[in-house]
């Protein structure tokens, strides 16, 4: 049995792996398509531009292609890292490789396509140039889900057990949000110069990998396992094991649902906020004074210490004493986020939707690892990716995008296109989605959700 306490060295691999994972997948979600837009576009002629790609679909085409790019990735090596017994290597190599593929974009321009490629017609330099940027994507999204989704997921799963797990969840819960706030506190060293930005982060990646060379002991047996390779990629796909497993795959149902409730109103909270409720970030900024400044440390130290707590107590108690009411502040705090009426009522209408949302964080995402078989960590985290980002990505944005067509008001997007703004209904139809998690829940609090009660 493990021992329930982490080590020092299991923290700050889990914390520096998990923070630096964060920033590279948050860069590529929020700066990726800016780059196409400001760096790639950007002064290209009229005739190029109609002459080549549009760039919405570009986009479009990016984000769908790295979204199958992630989930194949994390099969393909989550399945391999089982068969080899291994996890250390795809985890640092891994990093070193996302962040030499994230340093090219530094590098992407229509002027050294033309030069390279030896292409003199406009358009085609265009063409050619988004082409090389949606490829590289994939190429970074490969090595990303290598060393992240596939090896660094199964590697917190093997090195934590049912009685630690949901504070090693607590941890990584924030670890997004802090990524996410650096990444916005870096805009303006992207916007201004996107080629040192990327190459800045590139290398700030593979020292991490570096780091995990001698940071990181492989928490893999090293033993080759004779069972066929392929044969195995589909075997969480079986029905009996689906039904030997039955605690893992209501979990997963139970995230699959929470977490397209989330992408229901995710993708237009800003559009929202600027439109619906008139928040305006530079102005907010501007108004910021030096008690506001003092202040804010000390109340995210307090977040992040009560959600860490949080963690602690359900590891201690049990995920059943926690659940009904996690369920519940999601649900309602949905609800009622629906109701805000202005940017300071909306930011108190979110608290219980926050806590809520931590909480079931936690608590699925320990579960899921708790009822993960030993002997196929990896594999199943291509199995996990479905539920988690496959599916909550591709059927939450769907369903906001049509309840949102019922908003009463219009604004005029980033690229002069009148369109409908997202209204408050998402929060009622995500409400509406998540209420859905009370059946997988349900029946495992019938099952138990300790691992070891059958």
């Amino acid at each position: 049995m493990k021992e329930n306490k982490l080590g020092a060295r299991l923290w700050f691999n889990l914390i520096v792996f998990g923070f630096m994972g964060q920033i590279a997948w948050n860069v590529e979600n929020m700066y990726f398509n800016t780059f196409l837009y400001n760096s790639i576009y950007n002064g290209a002629t009229q005739n190029a531009v109609n002459n080549s790609i549009d760039v919405m679909t570009a986009i479009s085409l990016m984000v769908a292609l790295s979204a199958a790019t992630a989930v194949v990735t994390t099969f393909l090596i989550g399945t391999l890292s089982d068969k080899l017994g291994k996890r250390k290597i795809f985890i640092s190599l891994g990093y070193v490789l996302w962040g030499i593929t994230t340093g090219v974009f530094g590098f992407i321009s229509r002027d050294n396509t033309a030069a390279i490629f030896n292409i003199t017609d406009e358009a085609k330099i265009l063409t050619v140039t988004v082409s090389l940027v949606i490829v590289m994507d994939c190429v970074m999204t490969f090595m990303g889900s290598t060393s992240n989704d596939a090896a660094f997921n199964a590697w917190v799963t093997d090195i934590t057990n049912s009685k630690n797990r949901a504070t090693a969840e607590s941890v990584l819960a924030i670890l997004p949000v802090l990524a996410m706030v650096v990444i916005m506190g870096l805009a303006g060293v992207a916007t201004a110069d996107y080629s040192k930005f990327f190459v800045l982060l590139g290398s700030t990646v593979i020292i991490c990998g570096i780091i995990g060379m001698f940071s990181i002991k492989d928490s893999g047996d090293g033993i080759k396992k004779d069972t066929p390779y392929f044969k195995e990629l589909f075997y969480g796909f079986r029905p009996e094991v689906v039904k030997e497993n039955s605690r893992l795959y209501l979990s997963l149902a139970a995230v699959c649902i929470f977490s397209t409730a989330v992408q229901v109103f995710f993708p237009y909270i800003f559009i929202y906020l600027t439109n619906g409720l008139g928040f305006d970030l530079e102005n907010m900024m501007s108004n910021i004074t030096t008690p506001v400044l003092i202040a804010a440390p000390i109340v995210l130290i307090a977040v992040i210490a009560l959600i860490v707590l949080m963690g602690k107590l359900i590891d201690k108690l049990g995920k059943d004493k926690f659940i009904a009411v996690s369920v519940i502040l999601f649900i309602l705090g949905l609800i009622i986020t629906g109701f805000a009426n202005s940017v300071s009522m909306f930011l108190i209408c979110i608290i219980p939707l926050l806590a809520g949302y931590a909480l079931l964080m936690i608590m699925l995402n320990a579960a899921v690892r708790d009822f993960t078989p030993k002997d196929k960590v990896g594999l199943f985290q291509g199995v996990r990716m479905i539920f988690f980002v496959l599916i909550p990505m591709v059927v939450g944005p769907i369903i906001g995008n049509i309840v949102c067509r019922v908003s009463s008001f219009t604004y005029v997007n980033d690229y002069g296109v009148e369109t409908s703004a997202p209204g408050n209904v998402m929060f009622f139809a995500a409400a509406g989605v998540g209420a859905l998690i009370i059946i997988p829940i349900i029946s495992l609090i019938k099952k138990g959700f300790d691992p070891e009660k059958e």
